[in-house]
Formats: structure tokens, sequence, C-alpha cells
């Protein structure tokens, strides 16, 4: 680990320090001791791509405002694409060198059961019964078919067969799984079972504080995603002045630049074309003013390389055969 973030400047120091106002002195202790791979510390994530006519305008923009991208993903599922468009969408990416995450199939919130429409909200969005683990697979199976290396997963049990069938090779064994921020972990206990059940990546809930972060990399090597930005649904919190020291507590970590104050695109369609392609263009001007941030702050380096996607060596549960 280098020593960038811990010798970043932080916001407003010198002005409140001469005011007699200066912050404690950051805790070496609280520093996450892991990386990715390459030993890049942080990657970005522009989440809420639906369509391959949003992922153009992000490409667009993205170039425009000098935007480093390692990860695209698209929240309505790999079922609201046609074949067709998962191509274009592979294709385009590719060429970047970007990794590309469709979420997988149903979820309890575009299901027929009623107790996700209670007050206590009940079931969440895990998919409920055989049939919607059957519906999450057949996402699976179909986008990697069709090129596509990342998962998004909202249910553990989906998470763990996807892992065994990761194992199995009836997906490809580099496909990556996603767990989404609508079941994130919110404990290192919790986080670890995450990590055992196959998750390559876990988006946490954008409330956690920075004491919870050091909390998990404590217990847990797998790479964080959170939103920098959460959209209403998830809180609308606004995380865009601790990104150093969300680097410096959670690395390895994916910056979600995500926007709050818009409109819900779930499940996209073509009746939802304008607001999505101008929150697709925000969400990298988000993008642009966090790493303005980093900049000035003296914290931007460490970046993991373009291109790099695997998350590493990390710990699972032993996976039986079928026959055993």
């Amino acid at each position: 680990m280098t020593d960038t973030a811990t010798a970043a400047r932080r916001p407003g120091e010198q002005a409140l320090s001469a005011l007699g106002l200066g912050a404690p002195a950051l805790d070496p202790a609280d520093a996450s001791t892991h990386t990715f791979p390459d030993g890049g510390r942080w990657r970005t994530e522009i989440p809420s791509c639906e369509g391959p006519e949003a992922l153009a305008v992000i490409l667009k923009e993205s170039s425009r405002l000098d935007v480093p991208i390692h990860r695209i993903s698209q929240g309505s599922g790999v079922w609201m694409l046609t074949d067709a468009e998962i191509t274009e969408m592979v294709e385009a990416t590719a060429e970047r060198d970007i990794e590309l995450c469709l979420f997988t199939g149903p979820r309890g919130t575009w299901d027929i059961g009623g107790s996700v429409r209670s007050d206590s909200r009940g079931g969440g969005l895990r998919a409920r019964g055989h049939d919607a683990v059957a519906g999450c697979v057949e996402d699976a199976v179909r986008a990697t078919e069709l090129g596509v290396k990342c998962l998004l997963v909202a249910d553990e049990g989906v998470l763990w067969t996807l892992h065994r069938a990761r194992v199995a090779g009836i997906i490809p064994a580099d496909t990556t799984l996603k767990v989404s921020a609508l079941i994130g972990p919110v404990n290192p206990a919790a986080y670890a079972v995450y990590e055992k059940l196959g998750a390559d990546s876990l988006n946490v809930p954008s409330d956690l504080t920075l004491d919870h972060l050091t909390e998990i990399r404590r217990v847990s090597a797998a790479p964080m995603d959170m939103y920098i930005e959460a959209p209403d649904d998830l809180g609308g919190y606004i995380r865009m002045y601790e990104v150093a020291e969300l680097i410096r507590r959670g690395a390895p970590l994916y910056l979600k630049f995500g926007l709050s104050k818009a409109p819900g695109i779930y499940p996209w369609g073509t009746h939802l074309r304008d607001v999505t392609l101008d929150t697709a263009r925000e969400r990298v001007r988000r993008g642009r003013l966090a790493l303005d941030l980093l900049a000035r702050h003296g914290a931007d380096g460490d970046m993991a390389p373009l291109g790099s996607r695997l998350p590493g060596s990390l710990n699972r549960f032993p996976v039986e055969s079928a026959t055993d």
C-alpha cells in the first residue's frame, strides 16, 4: 500500500488549523491494507446505464470530461434487453476495455408477492421461489453467452447458485458476481458471508460510517462498491467530500457515481428515454466533480489501471459437486 491516501490534504485543513480548529490526526490503524490485484486502491463505476443509447451517451461524455471508467452497470435486468442490444453494449464496452455488468432476473419488487409492498417490506428484492431463481440463472447463462462478464445479483441464494455454476463451468470461470446495493451488507460478519458465497464485489449502503468501513476491512479484502452520491430510493446520501477518506478506509473500492433528485427509471423502456439519457450524462459529470476533489486534495493517486476487472483471491465456502 502506498501512502498517497494518508498524505492527502484534508478538506479545509490549512484554513481551519490557522483558526485553531484543526482536526485530530488520522489514525494509521484505520487505513485499509488491501488493494486490487494490480496494487490499485480504487476503480470507478457509472451505474444505471439502461441500454445502448445511454451507454453511447456515457462513453461520449466520459471522453469529453476525461472521466476514467472501469465498470458500467445496468439496473433493469438482462430480461429488459434484446440480444442485439446486449451485443451492442458488450462490443462498445470491449472497445474501451470497460467491464459491463447486467442485473439478473426477477426480484421481489417486480413479482406478485404482497409482502414487499407491506409496511415491513418483507422479502425485499430477493428472488421468490424456485422459478425466480431459475429466471436469474436463465439471465446469467444468456448474458454470459453474449459476452457479458459481470452479473449483478440481489439474492443470497442466487449468488451461491451462480458461484456454483461458475465453478461447474456452466458460466465462464472469470465471470464476476456483484452484490446489489438493494441487499448490501451492513456489518463485517455479513460482508464476510457474502464473500464466501461467491461475491467478487459488494455494494454497501452509503450511510455506513467510516468506522464501519474499517470494521469490514478487518475481516474481508473483497472489493467494495459505494455510491458517492446515492439515488433517492437508497437514501440520497452525498459523500463527495469524503472520497479520499472513503478510499483510505475502504480500499479496494469502486467509486459509484449515482444521482440524487432524479426520477426512478427501473424497469427501463423508451417511454423514459429523455430522463434516462439526461441522468446518464449527469452521472458522468458527477464523476468528474468527485475526481476533481480527489485531485485538489492530492488523493487522486493509486487508481487501478483502466481495463482491470478481476478481484484477486477471495475466501469462499467449499463447493460440493451435485453428486456429493
